[in-house]
């Protein structure tokens, strides 16, 4: 097995990504489109991690940080290469950033319903906080 590279995503890559996500991501959001995805990587260019293993997105995370609070969201490993260190080497990465950025804790979302993914992020040590629940309002 070869080793994965972990690096940011280019713009060029935003159809790759968003067909790597209908497959690998559970869920949708408002902003899984070529625009959404684009914006974000004008704005921040160092946010979208991209885990590859020979030339092949296998999996990505969104390391946003706003200045304040540091926000994990896309976290996704392509269903053929789980279980292979993947999101943790993703996570590492993203933990990296934070502190280079001067992050204190980091917060990530995940659907109630995925349950492999909140055994991921509870093995990264994060743990749900039952007192808060998240609130949204389409712009759009």
């Amino acid at each position: 097995m070869s080793s994965i590279k972990i690096r940011t995503a280019n713009i060029a890559e935003v159809p790759e990504l968003l067909a790597f996500w209908a497959r690998s991501a559970e869920g949708a959001s408002i902003t899984d489109d070529a625009d959404g995805v684009t914006r974000l990587l004008v704005r921040d260019p160092e946010a979208l991690l991209v885990a590859e293993r020979e030339g092949t997105i296998v999996g990505t995370v969104i390391a946003g940080f706003d200045g304040w609070r540091c926000h994990l969201y896309r976290l996704a490993v392509d269903p053929d290469h789980r279980r292979q260190g993947i999101a943790t080497a993703l996570l590492a990465a993203a933990h990296e950033r934070f502190a280079a950025l001067g992050g204190r804790r980091s917060d990530a979302m995940v659907l109630d319903r995925n349950e492999p993914g909140r055994q991921a992020w509870r093995a990264a040590g994060y743990r749900p906080e039952e007192q808060w629940s998240r609130w949204v309002r389409p712009l759009v």
